[in-house]
């Protein structure tokens, strides 16, 4: 019987060309969608989701307050892992880890730059990270021991064991290589070549206090623990054991939800990257709904057709089931024809759906699951997509088809429905892609603060620390650069704050509790380099006044949020130490574009002076600039080699996610758009075969290829229209709540959905008319000739 029913399927199918091939196309596009973004939706949920022993491990996360509101950050102070491992009996293992950072690598004759982090042993403990040489256990007890990736060893050691190699890192260390890690999977925040131990020197370097914030902390918690228990016993961690009293609380965050739920309001949890998957994921379903909706409407419409082969069927003894599951069978053979073209269409664009995207996926073609659920995933595809014409056309009666009535005329009312459906989720889709592009552009044209052209970051490695005032002299005065500034770490980047340490002339208690402040560490020159604004006061310059190293410059919306007036000159009390506030500075961005400005601390140091800012000549190419530093580097810092990164691509980096949101909307919008498109184009040119004897007689009688073709089009764009009407409703709403993600963002207006309906109904438009003009413009001697 199934056998036959693919046999009679296939005939079917072969027999109406035009309508399998229009429902092959757009089920297989919509197959192919599915595919790479169902694939590109299971790397978001993998994201550091893939140890053995990852229900238990969690990241530390801070808990303050801010003008009244509770906010969170995942940075902690030095002693909160060793303490929380002291402490309570429930954590198994304590680990952190530090900033990353580049350094020289040198084996032999062989020289290199690698990043990697600085992490207590423990580290190694709280993740199972696969081990190619060495093992977990000891690795990095040593100080001088190092842990290496695999492609960072083949790159030092080629094909030679590595274990027990001495290297030297920066020109000065030998590190010892105690084990080799297995490649992390793309699916990972982690990034990193090698690790180290996080020794006590280098801790004291990066800080040891309660009060500073600087290191990430992961813990792994003994199987059974409850956390939400565990979270209320740690809630008074802080406030026990550091001096200040005042300082915050910290509680523990799944690892398996900081890549998805990531971002928090008022200390709750409220989303994150999971936003976007769902918003991709909606996109892919909404497609292949759309390809359905196609099918089912051709089918539909195709019924008077096959009515006479349902009666002569049912005459002759067919039951409803057996066609309801004839008509099953073609729809599920269209599905798996579709699906067969859709694999081949995702093997070939999978290199170009992965060059929009930060990470590159990989399809395990090898793997017995996929292929289980991709044929799961075709067959309900078939069955969602024929149930419906299936039972319509099984429940035609006998009488009345073999007459040539089809006794339903509720069919013309749904498929319009079904028109209305498609182009409603087409029109929701042009609106998201156009927003989001939108919140997009007007977020780059955010002033900056500072002029971020001809700015160049050097890394101050090596000997760069005790040549830097050489180097910059010698820099001005081969006319290299204009100007020349040292910071703690890239102007891009908020990499420390502080907070609930501060006060200030007329402070009051809450707002003392309450203060916040980015930290910024500089020199000399800062506000030149960089091309700040001053609103009052002056830069800091410590290079020539050692005074400044008790000075600070504070933004605008620190004076605004401490409520000071005329704050130049006037004290600032960071903890036990005293700062005169010697300037203000307009508001800059230095993290997302996309959020409010926040109080910001810039004060004079020379120590940890981690990065070089250069605003280099603009009278030179920057092909010379860059020559011109090498060589000048060469000269003072001979053992590294010239590394450098352009401020204005680090800003452009803010807007990668977004802008890989915009172009994955687009692309899926223009396949749904296209899809939509293709069921309109199949579905007008059965009307217009069905009125193919009523369009010669009009033209008979003296009617117009305008008259005809608006004739023939009309009924669609009503449809068209009504889907704008009921769409634009939900697309408001829908992107309105994407938006509300961010602090400073767009306002939908009126045009922008206009706009978004009158795509919609010009491509509709466009569609249709192709298919009425074609029909109106053949001979009628050709279609009447047998009325």
């Amino acid at each position: 019987m199934i056998k036959n029913h693919i046999r009679i399927a296939w005939r079917n199918l072969l027999k109406n060309k035009s309508y399998t091939a229009i429902n092959i196309i757009g089920l297989a596009v919509s197959i192919a969608a599915v595919l790479l973004i169902a694939l590109w939706v299971q790397n978001q949920f993998l994201y550091d989701n893939f140890y053995s022993n990852g229900e238990h491990i969690y990241k530390v996360r801070n808990r303050g307050h801010n003008e009244g509101k509770v906010f969170v950050h995942d940075i902690t102070s030095a002693p909160v892992a060793k303490t929380l491992k002291q402490q309570y009996p429930e954590v198994t293992h304590a680990g952190r880890i530090y900033w990353a950072s580049d350094r020289l690598f040198s084996y032999g004759a062989k020289n290199l730059k690698a990043k990697g982090n600085d992490v207590d042993a423990d580290f190694l403990q709280v993740f199972d990270f696969p081990f190619i040489h060495g093992s977990a256990k000891g690795a990095l007890d040593d100080p001088n021991s190092i842990v290496l990736m695999e492609s960072l060893a083949k790159s030092l050691f080629g094909k030679e064991d590595p274990l027990g190699k001495t290297i030297t890192m920066d020109s000065s260390e030998p590190y010892k290589v105690t084990g080799v890690l297995k490649e992390l999977p793309t699916y990972t925040d982690f990034d990193f070549d090698f690790l180290i131990q996080l020794s006590p020197g280098r801790e004291k370097n990066y800080g040891t206090s309660w009060q500073t914030n600087t290191y990430y902390t992961f813990v792994k918690l003994r199987e059974g623990s409850d956390i939400a228990a565990f979270n209320k016993k740690v809630e008074p961690f802080v406030r026990t054991n550091a001096s200040d009293k005042e300082q915050g609380s910290i509680f523990l965050y799944p690892m398996a939800k900081m890549h998805l739920y990531d971002r928090f309001e008022n200390g709750i949890p409220v989303g994150g990257q999971i936003e976007q998957v769902r918003l991709v994921l909606g996109i892919g379903l909404l497609i292949l709904l759309i390809a359905c909706i196609n099918f089912m409407n051709l089918a539909t419409a195709r019924s008077q057709k096959r009515s006479k082969e349902v009666g002569v069927r049912k005459v002759v003894g067919a039951t409803k089931r057996s066609l309801v599951q004839q008509f099953l069978s073609e729809s599920i053979l269209l599905a798996f024809i579709s699906g067969i073209i859709a694999i081949g269409v995702t093997v070939l664009c999978l290199p170009l759906f992965n060059s929009l995207l930060d990470k590159p996926l990989v399809m395990d073609w090898g793997n017995p699951v996929i292929w289980g659920l991709g044929s799961v995933f075709i067959l309900s595809t078939g069955l969602l997509a024929g149930i419906y014409p299936a039972f319509v056309l099984s429940a035609f009666k006998p009488i009345k088809t073999l007459k040539g009535m089809t006794g339903r005329p509720r069919q013309v009312n749904l498929r319009q429905a079904l028109v209305v459906l498609q182009f409603g989720i087409a029109v929701v889709l042009i609106a998201a892609t156009l927003v989001i592009r939108l919140q997009i552009d007007f977020a780059g044209k955010r002033a900056v603060g500072y002029d971020v052209s001809q700015l160049i970051e050097i890394p101050a490695e090596g000997d760069m620390g005790s040549n830097y005032d050489v180097f910059k002299a010698e820099l001005l005065r081969n006319g290299m650069a204009t100007q020349v500034t040292r910071t703690g770490w890239p102007i891009t980047t908020d990499a420390s704050s502080a907070s609930g340490m501060f006060s200030w002339e007329g402070a009051t208690p809450e707002q003392v509790k309450n203060s916040f402040f980015v930290i910024v560490r500089t020199e000399s020159d800062f506000v030149n380099t960089l091309g700040l604004t001053l609103a009052d006061g002056r830069d800091l310059d410590y290079a020539r006044l050692p005074a400044d190293s008790a000075s600070v410059l504070l933004n605008e919306t620190a004076i605004k949020t401490m409520g000071l007036e005329n704050p130049v000159g006037k004290y600032l009390k960071w903890g036990e130490d005293t700062y005169t506030i010697v300037g203000v500075v307009k508001d800059f961005i230095t993290e997302s574009p996309y959020r409010d400005f926040k109080p910001m601390l810039i004060r004079a140091s020379k120590n940890f002076m981690m990065n070089v800012v250069i605003r280099s000549n603009p009278q030179f190419s920057m092909t010379e600039n860059l020559q011109g530093i090498e060589k000048i580097i060469k000269k003072f810092n001979p053992a590294y080699p010239f590394t450098y990164n352009f401020v204005d691509q680090r800003y452009a980096e803010k807007f990668r996610e977004q802008e890989q949101m915009a172009r994955l909307a687009f692309v899926f919008s223009l396949l749904a758009i296209f899809i939509s498109c293709l069921g309109l184009f199949g579905l007008a040119s059965y009307i217009a075969e069905t009125r193919i004897k009523e369009i010669g007689i009009r033209k008979v009688l003296g009617a117009s290829v305008t008259g005809i073709s608006t004739m023939l089009s009309k009924d669609f764009i009503k449809l068209v229209m009504i889907a704008i009407l009921l769409a634009t409703p939900i697309a408001w709403w829908t992107m309105n709540n994407w938006l509300n993600d961010f602090s400073y963002r767009i306002e939908i207006e009126w045009w922008m959905l206009v706009l978004s309906g009158g795509i919609a109904i010009t491509i509709a438009l466009l569609t249709v008319s192709t298919q009425a003009v074609r029909a109106a413009r053949s001979n009628p001697v050709n279609s009447i000739r047998d009325v």
